[in-house]
């Protein structure tokens, strides 16, 4: 990847963005895609097809070495050491007073061998936490951002279209991969680690690659796509899919000065491991208090009953009063009513409680909603494999009030159960 002088970094696929005529915005800085037309059709191209994203700004660290799953105990949340390898699984990087660093995913590629995925603007600062965490232990970290890039096919027809690309040898590894797990697979002849993983909602895949392939795998993606509606997709779309789907965004749903149990992420964070974590007593106080359940603010979804829009750092009001304040709102493009994320007194958190959103000096009424506002759709499990079977059975749907599968993301973050990034 590289950097235009002393502005934001820009993509393998800068130039193919450029040809393909998008608008640019400097997103955790780096110079990304915004849209490439209509944000709106390509947010509906994912729901109803499939979109084509270019998520090079992610970071990836690769963690080694035969202490690689203590370190990330030591470092995040979660008990990754527990995890299987081929699998993924969210988790935090929190500091020690229990705020967020950031939302990470990570796959276990080998029994001694991770990949941590970072929100981009965060990147360089959890890879020098993780190094930091690795002092004593038989365990290397590596920022493999630069030389990676990562393409991502999402919608219903993402597995159709994978399967163009790949040999007939791998066609039943990508029916019969699960969500959240890997495998590394060639693609359209490039290398590649193929994740059954996302953040708009849908079924699809997050393809890690060396950068010098990145064009060649965008191209075919492309090519295999087109004539089943996929489209290139840019981040506004992404914003929109992510939003419906009831996804946090690290520095809107979650930062520094948020607790998980705030952001209902409690179901992500181990607090009994065998060694104490970063955060772990600070976040152990936060559990004992019952922050985000019985007392302080908590994440919720606001469903709009008028038509205008909230916006984040708008104020969320009841009889005129400051009950909370909105961190992410636009209208749906699939509901067709205004949908917003907010942090609101534990008093007022109930499903159905109507509330205001100041938009501008007018009180716009909204209403408690039960997330997701978009529930995932079921995967279209109904592939033949070449043995006649189905694929096997996905996590548990997140859906309100049900347990989810710790290692899917959260897609209900206010609920108080068990989970992309962008």
């Amino acid at each position: 990847m590289s950097a235009t002088g002393t502005g934001p970094r820009t993509t393998p696929l800068h130039a193919v963005h450029e040809r393909l005529g998008a608008s640019f915005t400097d997103f955790g800085g780096w110079n990304m895609p915004l849209r490439y037309g209509s944000e709106t059709a390509e947010h509906r191209a994912v729901r109803e097809a499939a979109g084509l994203f270019d998520l090079s700004h992610m970071g990836e660290v690769e963690i080694t070495g035969t202490e690689a799953g203590r370190l990330l105990d030591r470092a995040l949340v979660g008990r990754l050491s527990a995890l299987a390898v081929g699998r993924a699984k969210y988790s935090l990087v929190c500091t020690e007073e229990g705020g967020v660093v950031d939302d990470v995913i990570v796959y276990r590629t080998g029994e001694d061998r991770f990949l941590v995925v970072p929100n981009a603007g965060n990147a360089d600062n959890v890879a020098g936490l993780l190094a930091s965490a690795a002092n004593g232990l038989d365990a290397r970290v590596a920022d493999l951002t630069a030389r990676t890039a990562l393409v991502a096919v999402q919608g219903p027809v993402a597995e159709r279209i994978l399967l163009e690309l790949v040999s007939d040898d791998d066609a039943d590894a990508v029916r019969e991969l699960r969500y959240y797990a890997a495998i590394p697979l060639t693609v359209a002849g490039v290398d590649a680690l193929v994740a059954r993983t996302g953040y708009t909602g849908e079924d699809g895949f997050e393809l890690f690659a060396d950068a010098d392939g990145a064009e060649r795998l965008w191209d075919a993606v492309a090519a295999a796509g087109a004539p089943v509606g996929l489209v290139p997709a840019g981040l506004a779309a992404r914003d929109s899919l992510r939003l419906e789907a009831g996804m946090p965004l690290y520095g809107h749903e979650l930062d520094l000065d948020r607790s998980p149990y705030e952001a209902g992420l409690d179901r992500v964070v181990v607090l009994d491991k065998p060694e104490p974590f970063t955060g772990s007593r600070a976040l152990a106080a936060h559990a004992a208090e019952g922050r985000g359940t019985t007392s302080g603010r908590t994440l919720v979804g606001l469903r709009g009953t008028g038509r205008r829009a909230a916006r984040a750092g708008y104020a969320v009001q009841l009889d005129g009063e400051v009950v909370g304040e909105v961190t992410s709102g636009q209208p749906s493009p699939t509901l067709g009513v205004p949908i917003a994320l907010a942090y609101v007194d534990i008093a007022h958190a109930e499903p159905g409680t109507a509330l205001d959103v100041d938009v501008r000096g007018r009180a716009e009424p909204f209403e408690v909603a039960t997330l997701p506002f978009l529930p995932r759709p079921k995967r279209p499990s109904a592939t033949p494999t070449a043995t006649g079977a189905t694929s096997p059975a996905e996590p548990p749907q997140a859906a309100a009030a049900q347990p989810q599968d710790p290692a899917q993301p959260p897609q209900n973050p206010a609920q108080p159960t068990e989970n992309a990034g962008a």
